[in-house]
């Protein structure tokens, strides 16, 4: 199965999350990132700024969390609009909106380096967490049933072997202070959209969906349980 990691999105997310709450060091947050980061757009920043000025700069616009958008075509999935901000995260297919600054960054990535754009983004509704890991278990067990019903397994083994093999997964890294349930929850959206990409099947576009969701919710602390 290909191996799918988390988003560059979903990483600042969850790091640059975890420096805001005090759980993480600034140098470990932007050790988190992989590759070489600059910003641009930021308040009082004509020149693109690296990840240590920018991680102050956003936290200065008052945002409290990062969360993470994964829209698709025909679903704004973690966009609440405006139309700049939904147009630019659709093209790059993800982007954090920061909660509490009325902003949000888009990534566009070049080799090994990203470049983050701020733009002005507005609150969204989201999947909480037990929404999202029913939606995953629903759309897994409809997957594993189609199948099993139309013997698709006897076509695309690779997928056949995928399903029944949901519960070995790689452990996935996260930062302090990160929900175990938000850890887990993501592990399974990766795995789950492992699986949707092994084919180009209809079948299996409910399954992406749903991975995208739960990959949503969990690197979204706007929509963690209280105290997590």
């Amino acid at each position: 199965m290909p191996v799918v990691t988390l988003s560059d999105a979903a990483i600042l997310c969850w790091w640059w999350s975890a420096w805001r709450r005090g759980d993480a060091s600034l140098d470990d947050a932007v050790d988190a990132l992989d590759g070489f980061h600059q910003f641009v757009g930021l308040p009082g920043h004509r020149e693109p700024v690296g990840p240590v000025f920018a991680f102050a700069a956003l936290r200065d616009l008052g945002a409290t969390s990062a969360g993470l958008a994964l829209p698709d075509d025909g679903d704004p999935l973690g966009l609440g609009g405006p139309a700049d901000f939904n147009k630019a995260a659709l093209e790059a297919r993800e982007g954090v909106v920061l909660a509490g600054a009325g902003a949000g960054l888009v990534p566009h990535r070049a080799g090994h380096g990203v470049t983050w754009t701020l733009l002005p983004a507005q609150r969204r509704q989201l999947p909480d967490l037990g929404e999202a890991d029913r939606g995953l278990r629903l759309a897994l067990a409809q997957t594993a049933h189609a199948f099993d019903g139309r013997n698709l397994g006897h076509d695309h083994p690779d997928l056949a072997d995928a399903l029944l093999d949901l519960r070995r997964r790689d452990p996935l890294p996260a930062p302090p202070g990160t929900p175990a349930a938000s850890v887990e929850l993501a592990a399974r959206g990766l795995q789950a959209f492992g699986i949707a990409t092994l084919a180009p099947l209809e079948e299996l576009r409910p399954l992406a969906a749903a991975a995208r969701r739960a990959l949503v919710a969990a690197c979204s602390p706007e929509v963690w349980p209280p105290g997590a």
